[in-house]
């Protein structure tokens, strides 16, 4: 036969305990909102991190600052002997192409820039708006520092045009591109 063994404390449990097995106690209030605030957290870093990385894919972020940006730390530094800058003559080139955007709202001003380039010997590569119709001044781009003679003849077919490095229309595969400004009447 079964013995019996006196009652003692912990034969009684208390009855807000709502108790399944032996080892398990009440879930604390508030516990579930951990697992929302974790799962929040975790899906803004994955948004920031997608974004961040389109923009360095697209080019909007970059890494290497360019010679003409602002803010950044300066590479060059002041010699005391001054060297001779060589200065370069303006060259044309019919094999190198060249891209004109129109960066006014002012319609066909790419056309008659076209015009003025081909009379000067220049051949056409395309003609398109470019994304800001609100550009005051035109520029020649060039990417190689070797096509600046280049980007100078160009510029000097084009009254009040100006030259810039840079690769920003590197990618276009034209050797020049004229981004046509309100300074420029045709």
């Amino acid at each position: 036969m079964a013995q019996r063994y006196p009652r003692d404390r912990f034969d009684e449990i208390p009855d807000d305990l709502h108790r399944v097995g032996a080892h398990r106690a009440p879930r604390p209030k508030g516990r579930g909102w951990i697992a929302v605030g974790w799962a929040a957290l975790a899906t803004v870093v994955l948004i920031g991190a997608g974004v961040f990385g389109l923009s360095l894919v697209s080019g909007s972020i970059s890494f290497h600052a360019s010679p003409n940006s602002k803010g950044g730390p300066s590479s060059a530094t002041a010699t005391a002997t001054s060297t001779p800058t060589p200065t370069v003559t303006p060259t044309v080139d019919p094999s190198l192409s060249v891209n004109i955007l129109n960066g006014t709202a002012t319609e066909g001003l790419g056309a008659k820039a076209s015009d003025v380039l081909t009379k000067a010997g220049w051949k056409i590569g395309a003609i398109a708006n470019a994304d800001n119709t609100n550009v005051a001044k035109t520029v020649v781009y060039y990417a190689d520092p070797a096509k600046q003679a280049a980007a100078l003849g160009v510029a000097a077919s084009l009254p009040g045009a100006t030259v810039q490095q840079t690769q920003d229309f590197a990618d276009t595969g034209a050797d020049l591109t004229v981004v046509l400004g309100s300074n420029y009447t045709g």
